[in-house]
């Protein structure tokens, strides 16, 4: 893996950040390798200026992630920032399981209750989980992550992030502001999908758009791209135009637009945009 970018005019490998969490891994899946004694949980791409506003992430998990929210643009106050983000699951082991949304409608102050008693994990509706699947998390939406999986996390470029509950760890709760953003209902049915389904557009919200292309990308595709975007090789390689730079897997590559890219050695890519 590249540890820093090489600029060839509009294209480029971008650099890597690899970031430690107590639940995250010694050990990754390849291409990654993490530091010796090092629990690497996010590997993430430093955004290009371009592209300020999205931020694509790798996440590894051996331990649950606390609960959480995120504002959105609306409902953010002064110094923070909305964020709605997504996942798509590319290897999860048995009885793995994302928490997202609740069982029943809530109110605030049951929630609120839930997560001071620690009861919330009860509350919320945990999704068994499988690799190719991709879930859509609306600004608002309490959730967590469970251990054994590996996803990608496309987010909007925020680090605005509400604690409701955190499994005893040392670390900050923010239950008032927590509170004034969650959304108590259950998560939408239509914001849950499968790769099998979706076909090539995985996600498409009001803040990015998301597609999954094998090989070169078809015209319906291409046309939804003629700016700048991110594009992640799962398998294959990606050559940039006109350096002949190559971005392999577990690498990430800004583009300011598809023409950038020589797909000829393409097997499975994520290509991703803001809107």
């Amino acid at each position: 893996m590249k540890d820093g970018a090489t600029i060839q005019g509009d294209a480029r490998v971008l650099p890597t950040r690899m970031v430690e969490k107590v639940w995250g891994r010694e050990t990754l899946p390849e291409p990654f390798a993490a530091p010796q004694d090092a629990r690497i949980g996010e590997i993430w791409f430093e955004p290009p200026p371009e592209m300020a506003q999205l931020l694509v992430k790798y996440l590894f998990t051996s331990e649950k992630l606390s609960v959480q929210v995120h504002p959105s643009d609306a409902s953010a106050l002064a110094g923070e920032a909305g964020k709605e983000e997504c996942w798509l699951v590319l290897a999860a082991d048995p009885g793995a399981s994302l928490a997202i949304g609740f069982n029943e409608a809530v109110t605030p102050e049951r929630i609120e209750a839930a997560a001071r008693d620690g009861s919330i994990e009860d509350l919320l509706t945990w999704h068994p989980v499988s690799p190719g699947d991709i879930y859509y998390l609306p600004a608002g939406t309490v959730h967590a992550i469970g251990p054994g999986l590996v996803l990608v996390e496309v987010q909007q470029n925020s680090d605005t992030t509400f604690r409701l509950y955190d499994y005893g760890r040392p670390r900050e709760l923010h239950l008032e502001r927590a509170m004034a953003v969650a959304d108590g209902s259950p998560y939408a049915l239509e914001h849950r999908s499968t790769i099998a389904e979706r076909g090539s557009t995985l996600v498409e919200s009001k803040r990015f758009r998301l597609d999954r292309v094998e090989g070169a990308p078809d015209a319906a595709v291409r046309a939804s791209y003629t700016e700048g975007l991110l594009a992640l090789p799962l398998s294959g390689t990606l050559t940039l135009k006109p350096s002949g730079e190559v971005a392999s897997p577990g690498e990430c590559l800004y583009a300011s637009s598809l023409d950038m890219i020589d797909f000829g050695q393409a097997g499975v890519s994520l290509l991703t945009r803001s809107r």
